[in-house]
């Protein structure tokens, strides 16, 4: 196992010494997937290191970043989920990170806390749609991202996470229906609601 100074030190690769599409942004990813775990194991000052990460400009440290959350989840749900709130609450890219830690099936089995991650989507989409530049990178990565979310939380728990999904469907802002659309069309809600996704998409299909 990698000491924990050595992780930092991985961790710490920034984009120029460890650019996108290089071998060694995947070293800057085992130091933070490994710092995650180190905060599962109880190191909870990490948590202001994997945040800084969360708004770095490689997409794959922003999903090491989310991988590192949730070994944090499986050990200590409660503590995850109240931290990912919080995160809900900074920058678009903060969001995100909070959104993809949390919307992984195997953390969703206990209806209490898909009623926490449907708030951090709420939240979420709330921050999109009112963006004071929707077109700007963060906000788009976000966008993207609760382009999924949302699906995966809603087939946690159908009848609660339909209830809070649909109150999107009528909202005009374009970001909010491409939102809404993305999660209709994904297999998994098609599934597990199949005759919701079918009346929702056309009722959102001329707006």
């Amino acid at each position: 196992m990698a000491r924990r100074a050595d992780l930092e030190r991985w961790a710490a690769l920034d984009p120029d010494r460890a650019p996108e599409n290089t071998p060694d942004v995947f070293l800057a990813c085992v130091g933070i997937v490994g710092l995650g775990r180190l905060v599962a194991g109880g190191d909870r000052a990490l948590l202001a290191t994997l945040r800084r990460a969360s708004n770095d400009a490689r997409w794959r440290v922003r999903e090491a970043v989310a991988i590192g959350l949730q070994a944090w989840g499986d050990l200590d749900l409660n503590a995850f989920i109240a931290e990912m709130e919080g995160w809900a609450g900074g920058s678009p890219l903060e969001g995100r990170a909070a959104m993809a830690a949390v919307c992984e099936p195997r953390l969703l089995r206990d209806p209490a806390v898909v009623a926490r991650v449907l708030s951090i989507l709420d939240r979420l989409t709330r921050a999109v749609r009112n963006a004071s530049d929707p077109r700007a990178v963060d906000v788009r990565v976000l966008r993207q991202a609760l382009g999924y979310g949302w699906s995966v939380a809603v087939v946690a728990d159908v009848e609660h996470g339909l209830m809070t999904f649909s109150r999107w469907l009528p909202d005009p802002d374009p970001d909010v229906r491409w939102i809404v659309r993305q999660n209709l069309a994904k297999g998994r809600l098609v599934r597990a609601a199949p005759e919701f996704a079918r009346e929702a998409t056309i009722a959102t299909a001329g707006n």
